[in-house]
């Protein structure tokens, strides 16, 4: 007995430190990259004019063939989306946050306030609340994307209201941003692909229900 109150005693006043979780799959040295990964890598820098730097990217390479596809919708998402801007920021927010990936949201949460999303509503979003005060398009996109993610479908009153504010192209591009960035934040919780050098992750776990 006595062993066992020392032991809690130590432990009480020395915690054992958790170790920061191990990034599973780094960026590749260009002189470890295969072929099929260097081609992929130029034409990654052909298309966006960039180089393959950081996640999610770099963890994709590992499948050479699926960067230019992922690159293709990230940059319709960008460039072509038949949402807004702000909107499309919004639905990557709560894909983000539905799998605590602090990378995408660390990414996107200054492109939301950018594009005019309120800070009241990115931090409701953060915390696991449904934002007060959205604005009409705002609330019925949170409520489209949410049912989705929640219950896997969407209910016959939302999907009309959707399909009456979106059209049938914005309906497919909101469940589309949910499936392309839980694609990516799947990837990279499964890599635990840290955030970038000097930010700090945002997002804490969700309490299951």
């Amino acid at each position: 007995m006595r062993h066992l109150l020392a032991a809690a005693l130590t432990l009480a006043l020395f915690p054992i430190a958790t170790p920061k979780a191990q990034d599973r799959m780094p960026p590749i040295a260009p002189d470890k990259m295969t072929d099929a990964q260097k081609k992929a890598v130029a034409d990654y820098k052909d298309i966006r004019k960039a180089d393959l730097t950081g996640p999610p990217w770099s963890v994709i390479l590992r499948v050479p063939d699926l960067v230019v596809p992922s690159l293709q919708m990230r940059l319709h998402n960008l460039n072509n989306s038949a949402l807004s801007r702000k909107l499309t920021e919004l639905a990557i927010l709560i894909a983000a946050r539905n799998w605590t990936n602090n990378y995408e949201w660390n990414a996107h949460q200054p492109a939301a306030l950018k594009e005019g999303l309120s800070p009241a509503i990115v931090t409701a979003i953060a915390e696991g609340r449904r934002p007060q005060g959205m604005a009409e398009d705002e609330a019925l996109l949170y409520d489209f994307c949410t049912e989705l993610l929640n219950n896997k479908s969407v209910s016959d009153a939302t999907y009309a209201r959707a399909l009456a504010k979106f059209g049938e192209a914005g309906v497919v591009e909101a469940a589309s941003l949910e499936g392309y960035y839980i694609f990516l934040s799947m990837m990279m919780n499964t890599a635990r692909s840290p955030v970038p050098e000097g930010a700090k992750p945002q997002l804490m776990a969700l309490p299951r229900n």
